[in-house]
């Protein structure tokens, strides 16, 4: 079993100023992950993500992007379509150039549309991608719908398994955290919720789409309409870490764990100590 921790962005306490030097801060901190955040934009020049990409393959560091939030999938307005397809484009060419193996992206909103209806469109769409991502040559990456933990957003765990279903680069990524937010507080209190979750995605997708399986956790606040925002692990907001670790080891599957803490790195380096204390007490690490 692979596991790989590592913090959303460039961890809170690294010293330096070039992003190529992140992946050798990290391994020095015992981590070996890191999702580049180009989040509002993707403005990273093509030389600096493939010197990033150089560094994070000399000290073994697994690589993902998140693309801009800036994307709605489903919308109504051609122009923002349009635009949400370009920006998506745009951060799986980014993503190819640091050698990422997954681009994380959000999906969009229901918005005047019924969730059938919302989630068709943004697969129509995301067929565009794949098609725009084979004409520019834009190879070696997976495209990555998020779970989302917000009700107005498309991202229930059906949804993304439906996408992933639907497309021929698409692989999830699951936020149990937004998961966990979204059915405000009713799934993933008990280590068996992530069980289940594990297996029914390699039931439906196969086992190549979770090899690895990118994760995002961090502890999170909800209110009734979801996800309102994210706390340091140990808060006591839920859902436990623990049970996530236990359901990694009793299936088997290896992870991408990314740490969306406001503490980052400290909270990626406590949960890897979590999964390795697990480990070593039942006799497998």
């Amino acid at each position: 079993m692979r596991y790989y921790f590592g913090p959303a962005g460039k961890p809170i306490s690294f010293p330096g100023r070039a992003i190529e030097d992140i992946p050798k801060f990290l391994r020095e901190i015992g981590l070996n992950a890191m999702e580049y955040e180009a989040v509002r934009s993707v403005r990273i020049s093509e030389e600096r993500a493939r010197a990033l990409g150089e560094r994070a393959l000399e000290f073994n560091v697994k690589l993902s992007l998140h693309a801009p939030y800036a994307l709605n999938l489903a919308a109504a307005s051609e122009d923002t379509l349009n635009n949400s397809i370009a920006r998506l484009v745009a951060a799986t060419r980014a993503s190819m150039w640091m050698k990422s193996f997954i681009t994380v992206f959000h999906v969009g909103y229901y918005g005047e549309y019924s969730r059938r209806e919302a989630l068709k469109r943004a697969i129509e769409a995301l067929r565009r991608v794949e098609m725009l991502m084979e004409t520019e040559g834009i190879v070696g990456v997976w495209l990555g719908p998020e779970t989302m933990g917000k009700l107005r957003q498309i991202g229930s765990l059906e949804e993304v398994l439906d996408i992933c279903k639907a497309l021929e680069k698409a692989r999830p990524v699951i936020d149990f955290p937004h998961l966990y937010a979204r059915s405000r507080g009713e799934k993933y209190r008990h280590y068996r919720d992530f069980v289940e979750t594990i297996e029914l995605l390699e039931r439906e997708l196969g086992t190549e789409a979770i090899k690895p399986l990118h994760l995002h956790f961090t502890e999170v606040e909800y209110g009734s309409r979801g996800e309102i925002r994210h706390h340091p692990i140990g808060s006591g907001y839920g859902p436990s870490f623990e049970n996530l670790a236990r359901a990694l080891i009793e299936t088997g599957v290896e992870a991408v764990i990314i740490s969306e803490s406001p503490l980052l790195e400290k909270d990626a380096i406590k949960m890897k100590k979590i999964l390795e204390d697990i480990l070593s007490s039942s006799g497998s690490f």
